[in-house]
């Protein structure tokens, strides 16, 4: 795809090496060249204009997005679905301001993604220049890390370095905030290739004494589970897990930025767990007596209390970010270490005991695996459905799930939609699942499947879930999938309400609906067909099937605006700060 505003017959990389390097501008495209980016995700903007004029000569493809903080959402899907760090660009200010959410977004989910900002010149900064802004003073919270380039001779090594930080050990964004002098500044120096500081060194293999002891402690157990966090994909350590898990007989449960990481369709898949997790992976967690947990943080929508967050178990945490030991959840045995790495070494120190305890482990825990698939026939992923009720947004999902392969790239916005969405999916196949978790950001939909479709392969399809509330917030980049012939299709889950806002109002709030409803939305299948896409609308179950056929069909963007049961909710839900065990399947069990 040829990038917007370049010329037609793009420059081969041999050309770009062949380019000289003379201004900032060019050290910064080259090092992103050499580095492999393929494709940027941003907006114009004065002081950023000397950098995108040297991307003029590129052959990386710049996607011009119609807001900033669709251009950081982009990039973070681009990150989460390709592995490698998204690259967005935006001018000073306003275009760097706009760009936080999706940083704070990227921050907390680890997800690899580089920002360029545009900035004023060295000697105005500080003067309350027109669109200034203390960029890397207001970003500093929510990035790995961030650079202030001071001189054209090592702008991209700085941005180099940005980029390999971005990537190695836990991941994360970074940026890089670029004077417009800077950018502008003679140079004839080739930037080095992109490396992490020398005093960054984050740990690959866990301390082999402490494996031990972990491993023994699993061994020990009675009712073992694995908690697969989202560590687990970014170490490229799927394989690794399903190797662990089927070799030991040992049921997996997983975090939801951790959604497909383990198959669902197999009887070890507990499936996610938490808020609105499945109750049999509640109970899983709850009555589990020893937890082998990977690559997770512990977030509070997981864990519930804190106290009562499996009361019975033992728990050895590993994690290659040592502030995550014991910071929520208290390790008892900790591993410091990459996911991959110390999945082997925990597998290769219980293979030492193969002969002898580790096989009559195996046959001892088959008590407790039928007891995880009585849990699941207890409390099924299930929902009514009367013949005269209103179409259920769990049809849809599964409507769609079933029409699609099994590595399809689901994205989706963040609210009840985003639950029906990971619930009723079955998710195999890990980077298919794309959403905001920690920062729960409402408007990510759209924008993460413009940036998953760009890191996708060809013959993968890309949909996204979204909420009237959420497509409100971001749905000017539909002008960016038409201008672009995006292959994408958003499911909009229309209940005219802030449906999450709407559910807690309604249980915890004495039903009062103080700015939940939106009786207002606009008609999204003509709005669809303003901005050049497809539309289609939903107004009962017996029209799914062949909406949803002939969406998936069209080869560019669609919009299917489902009119779904405004008084659907979402269950399993563990109150806040409940405990998990104790999730609830209707509102009046609250």
């Amino acid at each position: 795809m040829a990038a917007e505003g370049t010329p037609t017959e793009e420059a081969s990389s041999e050309d770009a090496g062949a380019r000289p390097v003379t201004t900032g501008s060019e050290s910064v495209v080259r090092a992103l060249e050499t580095a492999g980016v393929e494709h940027l995700f941003g907006v114009q903007g004065g002081a950023i204009m000397p950098v995108y004029d040297a991307l003029y000569d590129s052959a990386m493809d710049h996607v011009t997005m119609a807001h900033e903080q669709g251009a950081a959402h982009a990039a973070d899907a681009y990150g989460i679905v390709s592995g490698d760090p998204g690259v967005c660009l935006a001018t000073s200010g306003p275009g760097a301001t706009n760009l936080v959410t999706g940083l704070a977004d990227a921050s907390l989910d680890s997800d690899p993604m580089i920002a360029l900002t545009g900035q004023v010149p060295t000697a105005m900064v500080g003067s309350d220049a027109f669109q200034e802004a203390d960029t890397t003073g207001i970003t500093s919270p929510v990035t790995k890390e961030n650079y202030f380039a001071s001189d054209a001779d090592t702008v991209g090594d700085a941005v180099g370095e940005a980029f390999a930080l971005a990537d190695e050990g836990r991941q994360g964004p970074t940026l890089v905030d670029l004077p417009k002098d800077v950018t502008n500044g003679a140079t004839d120096r080739e930037p080095d290739e992109g490396k992490t500081p020398e005093t960054y060194d984050p740990p690959e293999r866990a301390d082999e004494e402490a494996v031990e002891t972990a491993a023994d402690a699993i061994a020990s157990a009675e009712r073992p589970v694995i908690l697969a966090g989202g560590g687990v994909i970014k170490a490229e350590a799927c394989d690794d897990l399903r190797q662990f898990a089927t070799e030991y007989g040992v049921p997996v449960v997983t975090t939801m930025p951790a959604v497909g990481a383990f198959p669902e369709d197999r009887d070890l898949a507990m499936e996610m767990a938490g808020m609105h997790g499945t109750g049999y992976a509640n109970m899983a967690i709850t009555h589990c007596d020893a937890m082998f947990a990977v690559g997770t943080r512990f977030d509070d929508r997981l864990t519930g209390g804190v106290e009562t967050f499996a009361p019975e178990a033992e728990i050895v945490h590993a994690d290659i970010d040592p502030a995550e030991i014991s910071k929520n959840v208290h390790a008892d045995y900790p591993l410091l270490g990459d996911a991959g790495t110390v999945i082997e070494q925990v597998h290769a120190a219980l293979a030492e005991e193969r002969d002898t305890d580790m096989a009559a482990t195996g046959e001892r825990w088959q008590e407790w695996r039928e007891q995880c698939l009585m849990w699941k026939d207890e409390y099924p992923m299930d929902y009514a459905a009367p013949a005269d009720a209103p179409l259920k947004p769990q049809f849809v999902v599964e409507a769609v799930d079933a029409a699609t392969a099994d590595d399809t790239i689901v994205t989706t916005g963040v609210g009840q939609h985003q639950m029906w969405a990971v619930q009723y999916w079955t998710y195999t196949e890990p980077r298919t699942w794309v959403s905001s978790h920690g920062l729960g950001t409402m408007g990510y939909g759209l924008p993460s499947a413009i940036g998953a479709r760009f890191a996708a392969d060809d013959d993968q399809s890309v949909v996204c879930f979204d909420g009237d509330g959420s497509f409100l917030m971001t749905l000017q980049e539909l002008a960016v999938a038409v201008r672009e012939n995006l292959d994408i299709t958003v499911f909009v889950l229309n209940n005219e309400a802030v449906g999450m806002v709407r559910q807690w109002q309604d249980g915890f709030f004495e039903g009062r609906r103080m700015a939940s409803e939106y009786p207002w939305v606009p008609d999204f299948e003509t709005l669809a067909e303003a901005f050049g896409a497809r539309g289609y609308t939903i107004d009962d179950e017996g029209e799914v099937e062949d909406v949803v056929s002939e969406a998936l069909a069209h080869d560019g963007p669609s919009v299917v605006d489902a009119h779904i049961d405004p008084t659907e909710n979402v269950y399993p839900m563990v109150p806040s700060g409940g405990a998990n065990g104790e999730f609830v399947l209707a509102e009046d069990q609250l």
